[in-house]
């Protein structure tokens, strides 16, 4: 029997899986982390503790739980958040803290001076993205600008995938749906680093060396394998953004096919026949050549659900308080006896792309309760969820399928409200361990074990999620005044900032 190893690094916990080559998982384990906010607006992981620490104490208690011999382990696949911004020493260690995703917002004035510099057209011609605080870019030229010793010394400026197989192999890679988030370092056209926008952010030699996800980036070293209890000379493929192996997961393999991932962030992945270029979202060649991916998300989605687990239920056991505010929210009818919540914690993403947006909660009485405020939170999750499908809608792409992924879809309130407020059907599959399920299957892939159409019996489906036509004027309403109440207080936001 084959098995293949799939490591994923989140935002707040890293997650692995071990599957034989008919995708039956054979372990998983976990391992929690936090995100680190030294200051308002930035976002940050400990390299070493928080990605490295993590895949080697997963990979070693997976492979001493199922008691396989790791030389039966034919692939490692691995994933992690991104994109990332890290400075690495020649030897590949982390010299600082790993600067996060769009959630880390710290290159705000970096973008303003390259779109600038620039032009907004020409940066979305070129490389198929505007610069929003997801580009990589714009936080290598802050790196420069702000911590000019620290930059000088790196010898490469990496994201968290490429230090995870770094720390494996030796080898500095990133896959190609990776290295499009380099904006504007990056363009589309030729699959490969520029600087012909940018000449001055960083020299292309210190940026990793580009391939497509399931290549083969190198072996585990004899060091790597001692720290990770892997078997020395095992493949390990160039990974990807943990987002991409989640959509993988759940089958997201024709033209239409949407995850909906309902994280510490919503992260949304659609394929499509062709490239779409649009401002307000974001573009990358799809895992394997001759694809396209359309990216979208919000900035804080799961994070907004801990911060009122943290702040409004102290009173109830940690282990079960979001069963309890699940229970209570769904005493608190469809619309959340009319409070809507903003849910702009750490600014927002897609579509408004304003790292100056604030949470709101608007509508408050004397009657409400916490109920009414968790149905609130994540109804206005749900709200920003369907602003991203409207835009797709808007543009003559609409999707065809919703798959729903991640740990937000055990939350029936925050998966139904989705689904009312937008009136589309989703489905989730049988197994729900994410992007760390799809790396194993990336890594099968890569060895000839498996072909992307295997991943429908890999992973069948579990349930639909119908949407209620009976709550849809209440939602509609809530949802008209939610984008007006962004409107009309964006400008005030900005004066906050």
């Amino acid at each position: 029997m084959s098995y293949f190893l799939g490591i994923d690094v989140g935002t707040f916990e890293s997650k692995g899986a071990i599957v034989d080559d008919t995708g039956y998982v054979i372990a998983t384990a976990s391992r929690p982390h936090k995100m680190l906010v030294p200051q308002p607006g930035w976002a940050e992981h400990r390299p070493k503790q928080d990605w490295w620490g993590d895949f080697c104490f997963i990979a070693k208690k997976m492979l001493a739980d199922s008691r396989i011999d790791p030389k039966a382990i034919k692939a490692v696949g691995t994933s992690a958040i991104g994109p990332c911004m890290l400075p690495v020493d020649q030897d590949g260690e982390a010299m600082s803290n790993a600067a996060l995703y769009g959630v880390d917002n710290r290159a705000v004035a970096e973008i303003e001076e390259l779109d600038v510099q620039i032009g907004v057209e020409r940066i979305l011609d070129r490389c198929g993205n505007a610069l929003t605080t997801q580009s990589v870019g714009p936080k290598i030229l802050w790196l420069q600008k702000n911590r000019p010793e620290l930059f000088d010394k790196a010898a490469k400026i990496v994201t968290s995938t490429t230090y995870l197989v770094q720390k494996l192999t030796g080898e500095c890679v990133v896959d190609h749906y990776s290295a499009a988030n380099f904006s504007p370092l990056y363009e589309i056209d030729a699959k490969g680093w520029s600087n012909a926008l940018a000449p001055n952010i960083v020299d292309l030699d210190r940026l990793p060396r580009v391939m497509w996800t399931t290549d083969v980036a190198g072996q585990v070293t004899k060091k790597a394998a001692r720290e990770s209890g892997l078997a020395a000379g095992t493949p390990v493929i160039a990974g990807t953004i943990d987002a991409a192996a989640e959509a993988l997961s759940v089958g997201v393999t024709r033209p239409g096919d949407m995850m909906v991932m309902y994280g510490s962030t919503i992260f949304i992945i659609m394929l499509s026949s062709k490239r779409i270029q649009d401002g307000r979202l974001w573009y990358a060649p799809w895992l394997f050549p001759g694809e396209h991916a359309s990216m979208s998300g919000l900035a804080t989605s799961g994070t907004l659900t801990h911060w009122f687990r943290d702040q409004f239920a102290k009173d109830l056991p940690f282990e079960t308080a979001f069963r309890t505010l699940t229970e209570e929210a769904n005493a608190s009818p469809p619309g959340a006896n009319g409070v809507i919540m903003l849910p702009h914690m750490s600014g927002e993403r897609t579509p408004i792309h304003d790292s100056h947006a604030k949470g709101v909660i608007f509508g408050l009485n004397l009657t409400h309760n916490r109920g009414d405020l968790y149905r609130a939170a994540v109804e206005g999750i749900a709200y920003g969820t369907n602003r991203i499908f409207e835009t797709y809608r808007e543009i003559g792409e609409p999707p065809k399928t919703l798959l729903a992924v991640g740990g937000g879809t055990k939350n029936p309130v925050w998966l139904q409200a989705t689904s009312d407020v937008s009136g589309l059907p989703q489905t989730v599959r049988e197994r729900t361990l994410g992007a760390s399920y799809g790396d194993a299957f990336l890594a099968a892939l890569a060895v000839g074990a498996a072909k992307k159409s295997d991943i429908g019996a890999w992973n069948p489906s579990a349930r639909k999620v119908t949407p209620r036509t009976k709550h849809r004027h209440v939602y509609d309403k809530q949802y008209r005044i939610f984008k007006d109440l962004y409107g009309q207080s964006k400008g005030l936001m900005a004066e906050l900032s």
